[in-house]
């Protein structure tokens, strides 16, 4: 069998375009000098990964939420954590990245068989999977910000899985696995179309499903633990360091410059969100200050590889003043309750830095390069098709899953439950003691 490497940061003007295709090593065949650097970087980027949802992820929605639902919102992700890696390893990772055809892939890796070993980087298709499988698993985990304290556990793993199977695998083959998009020219460095897209849309169209939180948009409902927020946030700031770095898929200059892309754009981003909060609302806020860094983190992703410091500030700059304004929007013009606002911060930080991306992967500016034979115009316009019709797909089939779902099990908790809270009433427990 062969692998295609779809997530690696290849030479000027290669940007995104597809490896070719690599045979297995042979037995007796000296492994690449690298291979061992490249191996181990990747595992360790897994991990970061991986820490980005438990506890990362876990801990920023759990302090924006109310005391009373602290443990339904950490259940919920270790729940999607142990779901998400069954389904890549029994036939997620073999759909999403075995070549099949431009819509799908085939099953001829499933359970993790045929894996191969390239000769090119040295790095084995197991620790390629294992890296892969922990995009899978924060994806969803991100979607469940968008309708915490009022969706059953039930519906939320349900929902999850499914979601996983129809939404994020098809969209991880059209552009990382040799899918239609990838040969029409689309990058996504690290997941700005494939993740944040996809789980952004969903989110929204979810919250929208789902319905308000009990008091929603007339009472205030403060975050329980901005500290905790913060803790999160902090995490999820070091794991995005495995999460761009790794989609290298080596231990170079290109992993370097992705990283540092992804830090000052982070940097960028919390300052310019906090700096529109001051001036708006008369204070800078803890909270304030970690949704900018996480939009501007969201905001680099798909462009990470591709772009040099000078473009990264920008885009984390402007993703922080567009995703504030998003919010605005999103909570307080059209009253959507996407509570931890999951399509303002994800769905639009990934989908401006993945139009972006035309405009500043240049290679004077530091970057890799557009695609092959791409102009800034025409890269732009595959970046719109293809945010376009990934977020269509992500809007449709979350309908469709809702709904489906419904017949069977509810969607929504009684007025009783939400009223007292997920923990006790769902898991029977507390995350703190009260009185």
């Amino acid at each position: 069998m062969e692998l295609r490497l779809m997530k690696i940061a290849a030479p000027a003007g290669l940007c995104g375009a597809l490896l070719p295709a690599l045979p297995a090593l042979a037995a007796d065949a000296p492994a690449p000098a690298a291979a061992g650097a490249n191996t181990a970087w990747i595992l360790i980027a897994s991990a970061l990964v991986l820490f980005m949802t438990l506890p990362g992820l876990a801990l920023f929605y759990g302090g924006l939420v109310r005391a009373r639902n602290v443990l339904s919102v950490l259940m919920n992700c270790f729940a999607i954590c142990c779901i998400a890696s069954l389904i890549w390893v029994t036939f997620g990772y073999s759909l999403a990245f075995d070549a099949g055809n431009p819509w799908i892939g085939t099953l001829s890796k499933a359970f993790f068989a045929n894996l191969t070993t390239p000769t090119a980087t040295g790095l084995p298709e197991n620790v390629f999977a294992l890296f892969q499988m922990t995009f899978a698993i924060i994806t969803p985990a991100l979607i469940i910000g968008a309708f915490p304290e009022r969706a059953p556990f039930a519906f939320v793993v349900v929902f999850s899985a499914i979601w996983l199977v129809l939404v994020y695998i098809p969209a991880a083959h059209w552009l990382w696995g040799g899918g239609w998009l990838a040969a029409m020219g689309a990058l996504d460095f690290a997941g700005g179309i494939v993740v944040h897209t996809t789980a952004g849309v969903s989110a929204l169209v979810a919250a929208i499903m789902i319905g308000k939180r009990r008091g929603f948009p007339h009472e205030l409902i403060p975050p329980h633990s901005p500290a905790m927020t913060m803790a999160g946030a902090g995490i999820l700031w070091v794991g995005w360091f495995g999460f761009n770095g790794g989609s290298a898929l080596a231990a170079d200059a290109s992993a370097a410059n992705a990283i540092i892309a992804t830090h000052v754009a982070a940097s960028a981003g919390a300052l310019t969100w906090t700096a529109i909060e001051w001036l708006k609302l008369g204070k800078p806020t803890s909270v304030g200050l970690v949704t900018g860094c996480v939009a501007g983190l969201a905001t680099i992703t798909p462009a990470a590889g591709y772009v040099g410091p000078g473009g990264a500030i920008v885009i984390g700059t402007l993703g922080g003043i567009v995703c504030f304004y998003a919010v605005m929007l999103v909570k307080h013009r059209l009253l959507i309750d996407d509570s931890l606002d999951v399509f303002a911060v994800h769905g639009v930080g990934g989908m401006l830095g993945s139009l972006l991306l035309s405009v500043f992967a240049l290679p004077q500016l530091g970057g890799n390069g557009l695609a092959e034979g791409m102009t800034v115009l025409s890269q732009l316009g595959v970046q719109a098709l293809a945010v376009g019709v990934t977020g269509l797909w992500s809007g449709v089939f979350t309908w469709g899953i809702v709904k489906l779902i419904n017949v069977g099990i509810e969607r929504r908790v009684s007025a009783e439950v939400e009223y007292e809270g997920l923990d006790l009433t769902t898991h029977g427990e507390r995350a703190y003691e009260i009185g």
